[in-house]
């Protein structure tokens, strides 16, 4: 079977069901109501992770969306039952564009990491009993946890502020993942010292991407006109927290293929130091 990469049918867990190889992992939020959610109703075979609780970014200091240190992922990793030569397929629930961001960042930590394949599950859990799909309920299986998951740090998918920064002075894009209402400045993240973005970034609401009404993304040809006017060239996605800008990222990279870098420490970092630039629409 080829690299698993970007989105997978439901075809595709069917065809690995059962393979010890394969590694179901359903990402729920709290705000779906997290583990109580996953026990009513979950696909076969599936394992639960927090992605809240579990630590899959950090809080520092006043910056709340940051990759975890590489100890603790591996940790986290060899917990759910991941190794490198795991069959990855994330699967959101498939509600909203916030529950996909979650799998999106996931998936981006997991390419950081190093990890080859890695895909996620078109319209989510929603999408599979829609489609009259078997459920499980109640816990998962108790998973043997191996040894520490060998995190390789791989370059060219995170970006630190002085890429910014760097991207800023040579006219790279950047990408703001925010609604309106961030972009020009008139609501902020609480833990951001400002409100505004970076300056000339591009304005794409990561909402506009997803169908709420299929718990899917757009068909392929409007997610590329979407990104018409920067394919090609290397991008930097931002949001407040790097959590829906991932799911910016995720379109351009594991989509379309195209090259992108995720800035984890987004506004709620980038505000932080008052040498940096901040520009409202």
């Amino acid at each position: 079977m080829s690299t698993l990469s970007g989105l997978v049918a439901a075809e595709a867990i069917e065809a690995l069901a059962g393979r010890p190889d394969t590694v179901l992992l359903d990402i729920r939020l709290p705000a779906d109501g997290g583990r109580a959610s996953f026990e009513e109703a979950h696909i076969p075979g599936a394992v639960f992770t927090d992605y809240a609780a579990d630590g899959w970014r950090q809080r520092v200091g006043q910056v709340p969306g940051l990759l975890p240190e590489a100890d603790h992922l591996a940790r986290l990793l060899a917990g759910l039952g991941i190794t490198p030569e795991s069959r990855v397929i994330l699967i959101p629930l498939g509600t909203s564009a916030n529950d996909f961001a979650a799998a999106a960042r996931v998936c981006w930590t997991l390419r950081l990491a190093g990890h080859a394949e890695v895909a996620l599950l078109d319209g989510g859990t929603r999408g599979w009993i829609a489609a009259g799909r078997p459920v499980e309920n109640g816990p998962a299986a108790a998973i043997a946890a191996g040894p520490p998951y060998p995190v390789r740090w791989q370059p060219g998918l995170r970006a630190l502020a002085e890429d910014v920064m760097q991207a800023l002075g040579q006219g790279e894009p950047l990408v703001d993942a925010r609604n309106a209402s961030y972009f020009a400045g008139r609501e902020k993240a609480p833990e951001a010292r400002m409100p505004g973005h970076v300056p000339g970034a591009r304005s794409r609401d990561y909402t506009s991407l997803f169908d709420p009404g299929t718990g899917r993304l757009l068909p392929r040809a409007a997610l590329e006109a979407a990104f018409s006017e920067i394919r090609g060239q290397p991008v930097i996605h931002y949001c407040n927290t790097g959590h829906t800008a991932a799911l910016n990222w995720f379109v351009l990279s594991e989509i379309l293929g195209e090259p992108a870098r995720l800035y984890d420490g987004s506004m709620t970092e980038w505000t932080q130091d008052p040498a940096r630039p901040v520009a409202t629409a």
